[in-house]
């Protein structure tokens, strides 16, 4: 999913050149400037309780990752309580903010009281925080032993997660979908048996509001025309005066999550990563930021790309001060390569990216960073011009700089996500869901009528490496987003894309799941998303009931269809949360299984199945 935030100033950059308007808006995550001594901290307990005044140093030490005492350890760790030791060579950076209560936090506790009083607009409604979107304001600990209806495969065996916006603390005004704190809903599955359990991703905002009991960082709901300046402007009073502490950036890692080199990582593209460990128990425990051995100082997407074939993880930052983009290798083992800065003209979102076997593909959109706008128009932070071309950008993927990247113009649209990419002969093939026209008021939360759908299409787009010429092609109806594939196919030609359909019922509701063939031609002039031509099947739910992004489990290395497709479902008509099994090879309506989960599971964004052997490699940390 999409972030709205502005991404994090890259290390060494200077803010002393920007407009005061700039300076005011630009409330960004900032560098980490902590340890990498990891310390003893017990994450039971909450942040104001938790002073660490028994707080203890504890050094790196290192093991062999076949010792048994690292394997038996490893499985004693049971619980949210355990202890955090570092003993990987990876540096893990422990989240110890430090804010403060006093005489600065009341006066601008009261001035932004002040402000909302009598520039916020209290009629508009929120509805981002209400029937599932509202949150769930506590924890889950493991609950074991779910009803299963149907069965659950071996293949599955494993931890099936979901991250998503999960607002702790109710906002002091505005809200859009994309400000909520991170919340994990993970099901861990072995032998048939299902366990559930949610929890916060310990962010620096999250611990830092804790502290003071309520709601303190900005929302980018918030950020529209002079009311907006004014509320940025008190997050800078509040770090300027110490009242905040940005030392780890202001993310809120709810977009998405990726497995790497041993390690769970939760993401949001305007922030560092957070490391997450699943427990033997099936909980969800945040072990703390990590920043490549201080190598990361900027900005992480919240898609980067996991090359099957060879272990590496390709990712990018994006800025709004030059180099407005910095792309990154990260080797198998964990080691992140020199940052590449590739030259765009201004600073745009870019929320994804593309990789084949030898080349990245990067997205020079025009949805650009207009603060300016926002305040004398009242549009959101980031505003898309009708009236510019779309660029893409194709990249050897082990370039040390920018000179033979390739640029392609193709007509004005934008992208939030890509399924895959591939090279064919002289072309790289790009399959891609494409917007035209986005207008990101439409996702504001605030209309009482049904959410206005972007009408995503998913394309083919190719591009020329001889020739320089680019072309596309049309493969769907609308609306079609959350693509997915067999990602063991990451890079490489793939026949199978599956998608979220979201039919009438707008952009956060999905109302079923569509299997595309790319060997097969699309029916001309077909305007809604029905079985024929390229579509294959459609997994349609009930009235009222509604999807989520649906993750693709390989039964084994057998055909690319041959596996099943797993997503968090929720029943508007009953209130009840469940986890749907389908045959991805039939697309059957008669579900493989459905796990009953014991509470509702708020709407979220981007899935992600972890593996039993991923599991058992997990960094001990």
């Amino acid at each position: 999913m999409l972030s709205l935030s502005p991404p994090s100033t890259p290390r060494g950059a200077s803010i002393r050149h920007t407009s005061s308007l700039q300076y005011m808006l630009l409330l960004l995550p900032t560098r980490p400037h902590c340890s990498i001594t990891a310390t003893k901290h017990y994450q039971n307990n909450t942040y104001p309780q938790n002073q660490l005044r028994n707080h203890r140093p504890w050094a790196p030490q290192r093991f062999s990752p076949s010792s048994r005492w690292r394997r038996s350890l490893l499985n004693s760790v049971s619980d949210q309580t355990s202890m955090e030791e570092k003993i990987s060579d990876d540096a893990i950076l422990s989240v110890n903010p430090k804010p403060s209560k006093g005489f600065s936090s009341k006066l601008i506790d009261l001035l932004e009281a002040l402000v909302v009083k009598f520039m916020h607009d209290t009629s508009l409604p929120l509805n981002y925080l209400s029937g599932n979107f509202a949150p769930l304001r506590d924890e889950t600990p493991p609950v074991k032993d779910l009803t299963v209806h149907g069965f659950l495969p071996e293949c599955l065996n494993g931890e099936f997660l979901r991250v998503g916006p999960n607002p702790k603390f109710d906002p002091v005004a505005g809200y859009l979908w994309f400000d909520g704190d991170g919340m994990m809903h993970g099901v861990r599955i072995e032998d048939g048996k299902a366990t559930y359990a949610s929890r916060y991703v310990k962010t620096s905002r999250l611990k830092q509001e804790e502290f003071f009991g309520a709601a303190k960082l900005m929302k980018i709901g918030d950020l529209k025309g002079i009311f907006g300046l004014l509320m940025a402007n008190m997050q800078n009073l509040r770090t300027k005066l110490k009242v905040l502490d940005d030392s780890y950036g202001n993310g809120t890692a709810n977009t998405s999550l990726v497995y790497h080199h041993g390690q769970l990582l939760a993401l949001q593209e305007t922030d560092k990563p957070y490391v997450i460990k699943v427990l033997d128990d099936g909980d969800l425990q945040t072990l703390g930021m990590i920043d490549y051995d201080k190598r990361l100082t900027h900005s992480f997407t919240a898609h980067p790309k996991v090359d099957p074939a060879t272990g590496e993880m390709f990712t990018f930052g994006y800025s709004h001060m030059p180099p407005y983009l910095i792309y990154r290798v990260i080797s198998k083992d964990g080691f992140m390569h020199d940052p590449v800065p590739i030259t765009i003209s201004e600073p745009i979102m870019m929320h994804d990216f593309a990789i084949t076997e030898n080349y990245s593909v990067f997205m020079d959109l025009p949805m650009h960073f207009r603060p300016k706008e926002m305040v004398k128009e009242k549009k959101m932070l980031y505003s898309f011009d009708p009236t510019k071309k779309a660029r893409f950008g194709v990249l050897p993927r082990y370039a040390k700089d920018d000179l033979m990247i390739k640029w392609f113009e193709l007509p004005n649209c934008f992208i939030f996500h890509n399924a895959n990419a591939w090279e064919e002969n002289e072309e790289v093939v790009l399959i891609t869901c494409r917007l035209e026209n986005p207008n990101l008021d439409m996702v504001s939360g605030n209309e009482d009528e049904v959410l206005r759908s972007f009408s995503n299409e998913l394309y083919e787009m190719r591009f020329n490496m001889k020739t320089g010429s680019a072309s596309q092609k049309k493969l769907s109806a609308s609306s079609v987003d959350f693509p997915r594939i067999n990602e063991s196919y990451t890079g490489k030609k793939q026949r199978y894309v599956y998608g979220i359909g979201t039919f009438l019922d707008g952009i956060s509701k999905v109302t079923g799941i569509i299997k595309f063939d790319l060997h097969e031609e699309p029916e001309a002039g077909k305007t809604m998303l029905q079985i024929g031509g390229n579509i294959k099947g459609i997994y349609k739910l009930e009235h009222g009931i509604y999807g989520s992004d649906p993750i693709y489990v390989p039964r084994g290395a057998a055909e690319e269809d041959d596996g099943y497709l797993i997503f968090f479902v929720h029943d508007e008509n009953t209130g009840k949360s469940c986890v749907n099994v389908i045959d991805a090879k039939t697309m059957s309506s008669e579900p493989v299984a459905v796990v009953e989960l014991p509470h509702r599971v708020p709407y979220g964004f981007h899935a992600l199945f972890v593996t039993e052997e991923q599991l058992q490699e997990q960094t001990l940390i």
